[in-house]
């Protein structure tokens, strides 16, 4: 009885942590809306948030078991949040030696700690990277824009310096067009979103990576994530990542003509 209450206790305090430095955020994708009935359901999730930040146990079995690309085989690795973590690669992009290390509401923050064990360490002939979204939602902590740029260096600095090319993708627009939507985009900021992307392909092409533009051909007349493209305002739908595939085959192929 006294350990399941120092427990509970303990769990309790974690939520009083993630409260007080704004880390809940990230959960709402993940975990049920709180109630009486999955509240120690949620306490645990954080609880296990809290012994391993990064996710570096997610990849890291598959990682081990994946091993070294055979002979003649171009590994691309897609590393980012819930809408790479949702993208099935084989059925979009069949017969492809294509790695999705997505985790769902990640930053970039946190793909960084992780982008040795799950990219470097793969050794792929490309990475594309897709992330930003969340950092703009606050999902980690508040965060400024210079400092989600330098993540996106040090992450741009590792895959340099490990000989594998690299694919910038731009952030996603988002919409609050449904009632689902309206959560999503209200912690996301469209301006934040433009200026980031901005960033990224001033960056790309100063450095010599490819940019991944998705958010043009995905926005609206209103700058918002066209309707008929996510349910959520946020996460593709199947027509999303129709729009999508192409857009990635055409910067991996021209990352590996640059090789």
């Amino acid at each position: 009885m006294i350990v399941r209450r120092l427990r509970t206790a303990g769990r309790l305090c974690v939520l009083l942590l993630f409260g007080s430095l704004g880390l809940y955020a990230q959960y709402l994708q993940a975990v049920p809306k709180p109630t009486p009935d999955n509240a120690e359901q949620r306490a645990t999730v954080m609880w296990k948030w809290l012994q391993d930040w990064p996710n570096l146990a997610r990849y890291r079995q598959a990682d081990q078991e994946l091993g070294a690309p055979k002979a003649g085989e171009h590994r691309v690795v897609f590393m980012g949040d819930s809408i790479t973590d949702m993208w099935n690669l084989a059925q979009y992009f069949p017969g492809k030696p294509y790695v999705n290390r997505g985790i769902s509401g990640q930053t970039t923050s946190q793909m960084l700690v992780r982008f040795r064990q799950d990219v470097i360490d793969l050794h792929p002939k490309v990475v594309v990277v897709l992330a930003g979204t969340n950092d703009i939602a606050g999902n980690t902590g508040p965060i400024t824009l210079e400092e989600i740029e330098r993540n996106f260096q040090s992450m741009s600095d590792l895959a340099h310096a490990n000989g594998i090319k690299l694919v910038l993708s731009s952030i996603t627009p988002i919409n609050n067009y449904t009632l689902r939507s309206k959560l999503f985009f209200a912690e996301r900021s469209p301006e934040k979103i433009v200026a980031l992307n901005k960033w990224l392909k001033q960056y790309a092409s100063e450095h010599g990576y490819m940019y991944l533009d998705y958010f043009t051909p995905m926005v609206d007349e209103n700058g918002m994530l066209k309707k008929d493209l996510a349910s959520d305002g946020l996460h593709p739908n199947d027509t999303g990542y129709k729009i999508m595939v192409p857009l990635a085959e055409k910067a991996i192929e021209q990352a590996m003509a640059g090789a």
